[in-house]
């Protein structure tokens, strides 16, 4: 009898399949049906754009442009990106917590460089001063939580610490429970950043503890998602009476961080300032999303619009999938990283054709593709930074770790700035 049941998929995950003379009971059960929102959620609060009339129409892609057409996007890139900052500083740091770890002979390859990745932030996140007491760490695309979990090692003899780890997921192999009978508060917070208003979480409500954005390789649009999540709805919220508006706030020039007495020390900024620092380590810039994107009025003021951030965000992946000639070795690293049981990083599922890099290599050289796409990324990234400044931050990008460790290694650093600058009438 038993092999006369039929199996089914899953209608609504058909990753799954089930006994269709059991369908009506598993449906009430199932992981993936719809559970009630919690009272985080809010609809699209962090999603950006509203006007559809600004949103593109599906583009043709990058394959499908002419050379003349290709040269054009080249030389509006070229445009835009003059008088940008293109060399970054570095700033490969390691801390104290993961020696350790980094010493044991038993990891491998793989989980080596994860661990020489969070090593870098948290030293990163040390040079700010936002290692300390009476923060609440929010890490986004938390992933197994590693990063947090770093973070609650540094601060091992810290008091009044918190940490919501924000993943839309369900995922295995969590490495929460190591904390359970310590003093710093985990939650995990399962929902998508683009409806997550954290003024609404109720251990934020009940100490308003100044946060800290955190995340390692947060994918594209994510990244987007989440700066406007912290220094948008959550500090609109959480600003108090003695915040300016962010319109009214002058846009800095520098793009260096606060200094040490500003971003640390207990200064007065900080103690106004709900978001006392983010530090995020970006990836996946092809998967950003010109409706989420925090930089849009920084493309308008170059004379770029949506068409060409639509493609540009697709060059973008020329800097390492589009190298293969040079890059093979170090793709099969990264796609064996993506394949181990210790690993969260996200996967390069941008295929060459959406990417067009076959297309034009009889065109552009490996290097000129490389130098393409890096120039994209850039560009994108300063978008983010001079939406940080308008709205009272410092902020900065940084290489956090070398290129053979991750070809995603440039980190983004903001702290509140210690004053504001008047224009000049």
């Amino acid at each position: 009898e038993q092999n006369d049941r039929k199996r089914i998929p899953c209608p609504l995950d058909p990753k799954h399949t089930v006994y269709e003379d059991q369908l009506q009971k598993h449906l009430k059960k199932c992981n993936s049906r719809e559970k009630p929102k919690p009272v985080y959620f809010v609809q699209d609060i962090n999603a950006g754009l509203k006007d559809v009339a600004e949103i593109p129409e599906k583009q043709v892609t990058l394959s499908s442009l002419s050379s003349e057409e290709l040269q054009n996007l080249i030389v509006k890139l070229k445009k835009a990106s003059n008088g940008l900052e293109l060399h970054l500083k570095e700033e490969i740091l390691s801390h104290q917590a993961l020696q350790e770890a980094l010493n044991d002979p038993k990891n491998g390859e793989s989980a080596f460089k994860h661990l020489k990745q969070q090593a870098s932030i948290l030293g990163n996140m040390e040079r700010l001063h936002l290692l300390g007491p009476g923060r609440c760490f929010v890490e986004f695309g938390a992933g197994r939580g590693k990063l947090s979990h770093w973070v609650d090692v540094a601060l091992q003899n810290v008091e009044n610490v918190q940490f919501l780890l924000v993943e839309r997921a369900t995922t295995r192999f969590k490495v929460d429970g190591k904390h359970k009978r310590r003093d710093s508060i985990f939650e995990r917070l399962q929902v998508d950043i683009q409806h997550l208003c954290l003024s609404k979480v109720p251990i934020l409500e009940k100490k308003k503890l100044p946060v800290v954005g955190i995340g390692k390789h947060l994918c594209g649009a994510a990244t987007d998602l989440a700066l406007r999540c912290l220094v948008e709805s959550y500090s609109t919220c959480c600003g108090g009476e003695n915040e300016e508006p962010a319109a009214k706030r002058c846009r800095t020039a520098t793009t260096e961080v606060a200094p040490d007495t500003a971003a640390g020390n207990g200064s007065n900024t900080e103690d106004h300032k709900p978001v006392a620092g983010i530090v995020i380590a970006l990836c996946c810039h092809h998967k950003c999303d010109w409706t989420h994107y925090v930089g849009r009025e920084f493309f308008k003021s170059v004379g770029l619009g949506a068409v060409e951030f639509h493609y540009f965000q697709r060059m973008s992946s020329w800097a390492t999938c589009g190298m293969r000639e040079t890059t093979s070795k170090a793709s099969t690293s990264e796609e064996s990283e993506d394949q181990t049981n210790d690993t969260e990083e996200h996967e390069q599922t941008f295929s060459m054709a959406e990417s067009g890099s076959d297309t034009w290599q009889g065109i552009l050289t490996v290097e000129e593709r490389k130098e393409i796409g890096c120039l994209c990324k850039r560009l994108i990234d300063h978008g983010r930074i001079e939406y940080l400044q308008q709205q009272g931050y410092k902020a900065a990008l940084q290489y956090y770790t070398e290129s053979a460790v991750s070809l995603e290694n440039v980190l983004l650093t903001a702290v509140p700035s210690p004053f504001l600058i008047t224009e000049p009438t």
